[in-house]
């Protein structure tokens, strides 16, 4: 490793993605940056996922587990098992653009007081078209990748702050792990990432967009469709985790209103979607993680070093930018915006 080059360790959790990681290791071999270390931690495969990385790909150092633990627990071990000052986390179903990494390391390097990086991520199958340029995030208690489904244009290539990143494809330092801690292993996958962000804000950290870094992400690699009985679960469950666990009790009230309304919409869109009993057995572990999460409560409010008021306008602007990424999409497609202006005006 040259001494003037950060190292960076890249950490891939992997479940049955040998169709995937010949396209995604491939890209990495192949970056304009070469100051790396490869870590594949791997769930429980049943594939040749293994033979094929140990074959094609011997430099990468493989840990193995025989069940699936889930993506957090997955990502935690890859950190834990390197050194390095950077981490990049990055999905199994992704491919790099030859100079992304090189892309995340310049903007780490020259944007000192920011402490995680997210990446443009872009379709793998069309490449015109958005998957993610930093995290927002919904007081109701989600993220939302900004300008999901829309054209790459112009309004997405300004670098600057967001408020958190996908760790499907984002560059941390080192000691932000060391700071506020790793991902929530009782997430198992789903909103891991956004309690990860929520957590850094409320510590006052902070998260840049780096839109020179592209990723192409297959996207619902693993799990197959996006809305089925297994996410929608988790994402019931983790919603309420995330909420109980980060929330200050005067957020809930000032938030009050928003948070039912989140909740209102997301029954709805899962009674649509024909998933009503596994929205009622996230809610049911939910439940049986209560007194789990409000123990997690008591050291995370104990950590935190913003005011509620600090807080709720960083969530705030945070919406804002969600709305407004969702409110150009679908201007683009032609589609109306007088609810979406409507909560604007008499909730943010």
């Amino acid at each position: 490793m040259h001494k003037q080059q950060p190292h960076v360790d890249i950490v891939i959790p992997n479940f049955n993605g040998v169709a995937f990681l010949d396209t995604c290791l491939r890209s990495i071999v192949r970056q304009t940056y070469s100051f790396f270390t490869i870590i594949v931690v791997d769930n429980g495969s049943v594939d040749n996922s293994l033979e094929f990385i140990r074959k094609q790909y011997p430099m990468v150092h493989l840990i193995t587990w025989p069940e699936n633990k889930g993506f957090s627990p997955a990502v935690n071990a890859g950190i834990s098992a390197g050194n390095s000052p950077f981490i990049f986390l990055l999905n199994n179903d992704t491919e790099l653009e030859v100079d992304c990494l090189e892309q995340l390391v310049k903007a780490a390097t020259f944007q000192a007081e920011y402490d995680f990086f997210a990446a443009k991520m872009l379709s793998y199958h069309d490449r015109h078209i958005l998957d993610g340029t930093g995290d927002g995030f919904l007081r109701g208690g989600v993220g939302y990748r900004l300008g999901t489904m829309e054209n790459d244009d112009v309004l997405y290539s300004r670098p600057g702050r967001v408020f958190g990143a996908c760790a499907g494809a984002a560059l941390y330092r080192r000691e932000l792990f060391d700071s506020i801690g790793l991902f929530d292993e009782d997430f198992f996958a789903y909103l891991e990432d956004v309690d990860f962000n929520v957590r850094a804000n409320s510590r006052a950290k902070k998260c840049y967009y780096v839109p020179d870094a592209r990723v192409f992400h297959m996207g619902s690699a693993t799990t197959g469709s996006k809305i089925n009985s297994f996410t929608v679960r988790l994402s019931t469950r983790n919603n309420l985790n995330l909420l109980v666990k980060n929330y200050p009790l005067a957020l809930f009230f000032r938030f009050g209103l928003a948070l039912l309304i989140y909740q209102f919409f997301w029954l709805v869109f899962v009674v649509k979607k024909k998933q009503f009993l596994a929205y009622v057995s996230g809610v049911a572990e939910f439940i049986g993680n209560l007194p789990l999460m409000l123990k997690k409560r008591k050291e995370v409010l104990a950590g935190g070093t913003l005011t509620t008021n600090e807080l709720a306008a960083i969530m705030n602007a945070a919406e804002r930018d969600v709305i407004c990424s969702i409110m150009h999409r679908r201007q683009a497609q032609g589609k109306t915006n007088r609810l979406l202006s409507l909560y604007t005006r008499l909730f943010l």
